[in-house]
């Protein structure tokens, strides 16, 4: 398979970079230790089209296909996860997720304002008793004609005090299952939507992570994301391509740890000579040089397979399994080539090493990915 990058790609590769490097870096480890929102550089990342890649220009978006979506995310996760993750989460599963099953109605009023980052979208289906398990919802949504009452609490949410616009998984008939679960669209200023707490998290920090409360909140029947019963089917198609996006956030997490531990191998020096003159230093950079480049090859494969509209369950769950491995490896890896300078935070490696682990964990643990790899590959 061919992954040579075309000049358009090369140039919006280029473009993330340099936004990474002139402003996200600057400030990146106060917002890490704040717990503080990029705003400024979120609305930077709408001008940029960043916010809305992969959007039909008719709705405001870039028309971009899903491997330059994918380059912008391994730059912009190279300095700053918690501003990849808002890029993710309103590409992967809010805008993608309305332009192909909401309709027309629901893309006029929301998805335009998404897509160009005029307002930001959140994606609720985790709960307290339902994370890996998501068919066992708890919050309801219970049909009262032309409304449905929605009652119940979200957790982990990403982008959960930040956003507009919250997709809302619920149980709506319980006796159906997962066939009876449904996604409504909730505005936030809708009455009885709480915010809950924010998380005070080990990783991705300048994300905001909150639960959410709904009391008897009225959504109309409108703001209904396809057919009854279609939530399920919504959540799991969605989450799909979702992991594509953290696989290539896991990526440029890995890619950056690496290059700031080549290059202070480079600079520091130890028993008379640069510390990657030492075999040791330097079997570690082969390796995680080896590791990244297979990692990026099932990131860009799984890419490529969506952008030719073939199954991706497979490939993308591949690549975010192994891509969020290799970020863990990583990360620990220059942390310890650092040295005593890696458990300071100024080197930024440690930062890398945290925000990595949450790479195995959301838009589906690294346990779910091998089901969904195990039931493809036994299914042959």
């Amino acid at each position: 398979m061919d992954f040579t990058l075309s000049e358009e790609q090369l140039m919006i590769q280029q473009a993330a970079r340099d936004f990474a490097q002139q402003e996200l870096l600057p400030g990146v480890i106060e917002r890490d230790e704040e717990q503080k929102f990029p705003t400024a550089q979120v609305k930077m990342m709408g001008d940029l089209g960043f916010m809305g890649m992969m959007v039909d220009p008719e709705y405001g978006g870039s028309g971009l296909d899903t491997l330059s979506y994918v380059l912008v995310m391994e730059e912009l996760s190279k300095v700053d996860a918690s501003a990849s993750v808002i890029v993710s989460v309103n590409n992967s599963l809010v805008c993608w997720g309305l332009e192909t099953f909401g309709t027309k109605e629901q893309k006029e009023k929301y998805l335009k304002r998404l897509a160009t980052g005029e307002i930001i979208g959140a994606f609720c289906l985790s709960e307290p008793e339902a994370g890996s398990d998501a068919t066992s919802q708890k919050t309801t949504a219970i049909d009262k004609g032309d409304h449905y009452l929605l009652n119940g609490t979200k957790n982990w949410i990403t982008n959960g005090s930040s956003a507009d616009v919250y997709l809302v998984i619920a149980q709506t008939d319980a006796k159906k299952k997962h066939k009876g679960i449904n996604a409504l669209i909730v505005e936030k200023d809708m009455e009885g939507f709480e915010i809950g707490p924010k998380e005070n998290k080990l990783g991705i920090r300048g994300s905001d992570t909150h639960s959410l409360n709904f009391n008897d909140v009225k959504v109309p029947k409108e703001n209904r994301i396809g057919e009854d019963g279609f939530g399920f089917k919504f959540a799991m198609k969605t989450l799909a391509g979702g992991r594509i996006g953290i696989a290539a956030q896991a990526l440029g997490i890995a890619a950056g740890a690496y290059e700031l531990a080549k290059k202070y191998s480079k600079e520091r020096k130890a028993f008379g000579t640069e510390i990657m003159n030492h075999q040791a230093i330097a079997f570690k950079l082969a390796d995680m040089h080896t590791q990244i480049e297979a990692a990026r090859f099932l990131v860009y494969k799984a890419a490529c397979d969506k952008d030719r509209h073939e199954n991706y369950d497979l490939s993308g769950a591949m690549a975010k399994l192994y891509a969020s491995q290799v970020a863990m490896e990583t990360t620990v890896e220059a942390v310890q080539i650092h040295g005593g300078n890696g458990f300071v935070k100024d080197y930024h490696v440690e930062r890398l090493m945290r925000d990595a682990k949450i790479t195995q964990i959301y838009e589906g643990t690294s346990e779910i990915q091998k089901i969904v790899i195990s039931r493809s590959v036994l299914r042959d």
